[in-house]
């Protein structure tokens, strides 16, 4: 993409306010992410809930000249601006011209599950013999798919799409833009279907992308799929792929326990050594196949290629490192889009001092272009100190305005003693992975344990945006991190949701606020157990206090009066309505009214608690609190004279009674993936997963005894697991003798013999598990849920048990 503001607007019929000769060749939608502002323009989208001209400050702020809105803001000055009628449909428009322009065979991909991993795999077969484009992270969507598109240059001969829908008719809108000469569908389940009235309209939205396609791939496996393609698209070439013999492709039977997988097309046959035999992994690598085929490689091509897949590790990790620093691991893969995606996401973060580790790109052709636009994109990140590593960028060095300091290996740099004199910076791990890249990562991080809680961010982003879903686009969200935000890590989770704009944070205790100030967190904190001795602090760090008495009300003006404040500070109402833990009652409302009078405070929020939101039983108390909350609020705002925000839904209440949700909610559990609504926590994506690995395998007979106390005595010969995680790190004793179990290979295996410490055994029957392999304490399977079952508690206990010991890994997939 490489026009001048003025062909924008002529072609896209819009109106230029300013420079018509600005180069833009990006353009960014989302003003956290922007990683260059040199020839990039931002386009304010609006949503249901939300306005990207609330933003466009903030983008202007970071450099940007060229902004593309439906209104001009008259406030924002010294800009060139593209008037359009509709932001999105200026986007499908100018990515249907763009497309034009080129003449490069594409190929889209749509369906329920797989497209990102059958597209990363296609870009990884083809690019060593075809320049290829591809769709960046997991754009498939309105916005995403023509902002894809954009990325199409005149070298490019290949160009991998994905197109995703969530609603009946947004196919018909992204056909008319991207029409694919070969089309993909991949396997369809339940993802996106909630809008849809059934599979069979499901399907046939999805195969409206393949229109004017020339070749259609298909998963045949579901009849349905199957029936409609051949009803709507007989005259083209159709190949159908899966386990079933009916299709073109196919695995032939013995697949599960056979060295190499034969794999059968059209009556000639195949065999590829496959490390992974799960059905998904097959099926992606059959869609892999079938395209191959279509474009003319011969088997023994293939072959080396399938064997050469690795599965897609679309994950970035941080992990706390040693001397304070804080390490970004992205070794999972490296191309230009994944590099600039690391660079979006390091902005999340409040380091002040940068260091980059970079190793050779395996793009395959055009290196010396390759490299500067890398380095470009490099100088514009201020990193203090760049690290390359391998035989191709190490000769653009130069290009780097950074130190900079080149090595041939991993090992080379590792040796050199330089990664032992940074303390206190963010360190990204950007690498190839024949780089092996997570060697530094080891050299490197703080807690080197096989027992981790891995914290999902985009799970957690997910599970707000399902409650804001709920709730009128003006309301407020405040998330509840107190507690180690419930075990999942203090600033590491405010610093992501303030990156995401929540509009308040809430903690238990004061220190808990002081840390998230130290640590560079800038959005509104609410204390809501505010000791005596902690109000110097509370002011001290701007934070802002729950005031439940006259006593405390008093006590916390005293420190205002002694500190000197002449602005009127925020302080929150807790107000009693039934839970009777703390609050004012109505009976204090005449001399509360009174005493704020004469107090230099201003009343930011009036709230209470819910106690059994989650309880349907409790639905009348639970109404009486609501309606005792509205007569109480109600005089106090009519005594104040101004209106402070009201709240009182926690995450339990705003799935079951969002009529109350007032001008704030409160999010809490909801956030790791857990409601008591089922239409709710359907939608929802667990954001915790508690794993180890086995230590060690042992053989036990019949009358042989298991850990302290012999409390386990098989009663057939089996194996035991050894587990490396026990009661230090949270993992109640009580479980044990067969009352809990974990997750090994996708299946549930008992708790045998009493927990111990440190460790704790499980039986694995005859089951071929081998040591090193994953264990799940609980994420999907068990769930939080169902371990918090296991322990006869709830899953708020379980993850603020979670000791401190085990190493927290913060990832975004």
């Amino acid at each position: 993409m490489n026009y001048t503001t003025g062909q924008i607007a002529e072609f896209t019929e819009a109106n230029l306010i300013g420079d018509s000769q600005i180069i833009i060749k990006n353009i960014e939608f989302d003003s956290r992410n922007i990683y260059s502002w040199t020839e990039t323009a931002f386009i304010a989208i609006p949503t249901a809930k939300n306005s990207g001209e609330k933003y466009i400050q903030s983008a202007v702020e970071k450099g940007i000249q060229v902004i593309i809105s439906e209104h001009q803001l008259p406030h924002v000055e010294n800009i060139t601006w593209i008037i359009v009628d509709d932001a999105v449909q200026f986007l499908q428009r100018f990515a249907k011209y763009h497309l034009s322009r080129f003449n490069l065979r594409t190929v889209g991909i749509t369906g329920s599950n797989g497209k990102t991993i059958v597209k990363e795999w296609l870009y990884r077969s083809l690019f060593q013999s075809f320049v290829t484009v591809k769709s960046p992270k997991s754009f498939n969507s309105q916005l995403g798919l023509p902002l894809s598109l954009l990325q199409i240059k005149g070298q490019h001969e290949i160009g991998i799409f994905e197109v995703g829908i969530s609603k009946p008719g947004e196919m018909k809108k992204l056909e008319d833009i991207f029409s694919p000469e070969i089309g993909i569908l991949t396997h369809i389940g339940s993802a996106h279907s909630a809008n849809f009235e059934s599979e069979e309209q499901l399907i046939n939205e999805k195969i409206v992308l393949f229109k004017d396609s020339k070749t259609i791939i298909f998963n045949g496996d579901n009849d349905a799929v199957l029936k409609l393609i051949d009803e709507h698209f007989s005259d083209r070439k159709l190949i159908s792929y899966g386990f079933k013999e009916r299709n073109d492709l196919s695995i032939k039977d013995g697949w599960l326990h056979s060295k190499e997988i034969t794999v059968q097309y059209f009556g000639e046959s195949l065999s590829i050594p496959v490390r992974q035999r799960d059905e998904a992994t097959l099926s992606n690598a059959l869609a892999v196949i079938a395209v191959l085929k279509e474009l003319k490689f011969d088997n023994a091509a293939i072959v080396e290629k399938i064997n050469l897949l690795k599965s897609v590790e679309m994950r970035l990790e941080s992990v706390d490192g040693v001397r304070k620093n804080l390490l970004i691991n992205d070794s999972y893969n490296l191309d230009l889009d994944s590099l600039i995606i690391s660079y979006q996401f390091i902005k999340q973060y409040n380091k002040k001092k940068k260091t980059l580790i970079l190793t050779d790109f395996l793009e395959g052709k055009d290196a010396g272009s390759l490299y500067q636009t890398v380095a470009n994109l490099t100088n514009l990140q201020d990193f203090g100190t760049v690290f390359l590593i391998g035989d191709e960028i190490t000769q653009s060095a130069h290009l780097f305005e950074a130190e900079t300091f080149t090595f041939q290996t991993t090992e080379e740099l590792i040796h050199s003693t330089l990664l032992n004199q940074i303390e206190d910076e963010l360190i990204l791990l950007k690498g190839a992975r024949r780089f092996e890249i997570e060697k530094v990562k080891n050299h490197l991080e703080l807690q080197k344990h096989d027992t981790v809680l891995e914290v999902n961010l985009n799970a957690i982003l997910h599970n707000i945006n399902v409650h804001k879903s709920l709730l009128k686009p003006e309301t407020k969200m405040m998330a509840m991190v107190k507690a180690y935000s419930y075990g999942l890590g203090g600033y590491e989770i405010a610093e992501f949701l303030q990156h995401h704009h929540i509009d308040y944070l809430g903690v238990a205790y004061a220190d808990e606020g002081v840390d998230l100030r130290k640590n560079g967190i800038t959005t509104p904190v609410m204390v809501m157990n505010p000791e005596q001795h902690s109000y110097s602090s509370i002011i001290d760090y701007n934070l802002e206090p729950e005031i439940y008495s006259l006593r405390v009300l008093r006590l916390f003006n005293e420190q205002l009066i002694q500190k000197g404040i002449d602005r009127r500070y925020p302080i929150h109402l807790k107000v009693e309505t039934g839970m009777h833990r703390l609050g004012f009652k109505q009976s204090e409302i005449p001399e509360l009214l009174q005493t704020l009078q004469g107090m230099n405070v201003k009343v930011e929020s009036i709230f209470s608690h819910l106690s059994s939101a989650d309880d349907l039983l409790e639905k009348e108390f639970t109404f009486d609190q609501l309606t005792e909350f509205e007569a109480f609020s109600g005089k106090l705002i009519l005594g104040l004279g101004y209106k402070p925000l009201r709240h009182i839904l926690n995450s339990a209440g705003i799935a079951t009674y969002c009529d109350y949700q007032y001008d704030m909610v409160r999010i809490g559990i909801g956030m790791v993936g857990i409601s008591p609504v089922p239409e709710v926590s359907k939608h929802l994506l667990q954001a915790v997963a508690f794993k180890t690995v086995v230590s060690q395998i042992s053989e036990v007979h019949v009358g042989d005894s298991v850990g302290y106390n012999r409390k386990h005595r098989p009663a057939k010969t089996t194996k035991i697991a050894t587990v490396p995680v026990g009661y230090a790190d949270g993992i109640p004793r009580l479980i044990g003798n067969s009352r809990g179990n974990v997750g090994i290979r996708g299946k549930l295996f008992p708790i045998v013999g009493n927990v111990c410490m440190d460790m704790m055994m499980v039986d694995i029957g005859d089951e071929p598990i081998a040591e090193g392999e994953e264990v799940v304490i609980f994420n999907e399977n068990p769930s939080l849920s169902q371990f918090a079952i296991y322990c006869n508690t709830i899953p708020y206990e379980v993850l603020t048990s979670v000791s401190r010991r085990v190493k927290r890994i913060y990832i975004k997939k």
